[in-house]
């Protein structure tokens, strides 16, 4: 039976679980019932193989579906790719990175250099099927601007990439990082704010678990708070080894992986104790328990 609102706020205010409210409301904002999906990936180089074919061919084995490609050269890898994928039900998850300069640089040549590395990289994302490409606006010592300086220009120059991203069927990923590596969007919120702002279908948000557990003080409030702009997710456990190599749990951010209705990919960006062709096939078990275990009231999304 379905509980009323009043009902879920009391219980949730003893419980100290009412940022799952957030999440029945998000669900119900985007006027939808979507079930949220686990998707397992990888990054391409976290996968043992001597050939593209042969890592595609071990991830069919291990059940996953999809896989993360680096930006770097991606454009004169279109057919490689999709010759390899040809059949197999993988999918491309996501594409990390390539480009170059830096999108709220000081100085408007690296700006520019930016946006212009960034489209091929987009154009190819979409030939392939790809949710998107990941852009980090600037790592430390990439800007002399501040945050205030920084982010009118971010959210002008994300509309114009945002609106050639929608014409190539593809979008930017906006990646939020811990403090020892940016300043400047380092939590799920911000980034969600930052693609309001910019109201483009073509700019996007993604989650990584890793700097999830530096910086946000719940991973399910993160992605509650990222909500519809959520679109790619990075797994790392607390020390960027495979999720399950540590005491990392992924269950709190599964939840609100569920109560956003997640569709697209969760993919490893990190390293391995251990060797990957048996810690890998554990890792992808340890995470399709730790996603069963996060469970959603009864209800909830009737809130």
């Amino acid at each position: 039976m379905s509980v009323t609102r009043r009902q879920f706020l009391a219980a949730a205010s003893a419980s100290g679980a009412s940022l799952l409210a957030g999440g029945a409301a998000i669900t119900a904002a985007r006027g939808e019932r979507t079930e949220g999906m686990l998707k397992l990936a990888s990054q391409e180089g976290r996968i043992p193989g001597d050939s593209l074919k042969e890592k595609i061919d071990r991830m069919v084995e291990w059940q996953m579906q999809g896989i993360e490609f680096g930006g770097g050269g991606l454009p004169d890898r279109v057919d490689e790719i999709e010759k390899a994928l040809e059949g197999s039900g993988i999918e491309v998850a996501a594409i990390c990175a390539g480009f170059q300069g830096c999108i709220i640089s000081d100085q408007e040549s690296e700006r520019q250099k930016c946006i212009d590395t960034m489209k091929p990289l987009l154009e190819a994302a979409g030939v392939i099927g790809a949710t998107g490409v990941i852009l980090v606006p600037a790592f430390h010592g990439q800007t002399k601007l501040s945050n205030a300086e920084a982010r009118p220009i971010l959210v002008d120059l994300l509309k114009q990439l945002g609106e050639y991203a929608v014409s190539v069927r593809s979008r930017v990923l906006l990646e939020p990082l811990n403090r020892g590596e940016c300043f400047f969007l380092r939590q799920l919120a911000d980034g969600a704010a930052i693609c309001r702002d910019v109201d483009s279908p073509g700019v996007a948000l993604m989650g990584d678990f890793y700097h999830m557990n530096i910086e946000e003080t719940s991973d399910l409030g993160a992605f509650l708070s990222g909500g519809q702009y959520v679109h790619h997710v990075h797994l790392a456990s607390r020390r960027r080894v495979l999720p399950g190599q540590d005491e990392r749990s992924f269950v709190s951010g599964f939840r609100g992986l569920k109560l956003i209705g997640y569709q697209d990919h969760c993919s490893f960006e990190c390293g391995c104790d251990g060797d990957p062709m048996v810690e890998i096939p554990k890792s992808l078990d340890f995470l399709r328990r730790q996603w069963d275990e996060a469970t959603v009231p009864v209800g909830v999304a009737d809130v």
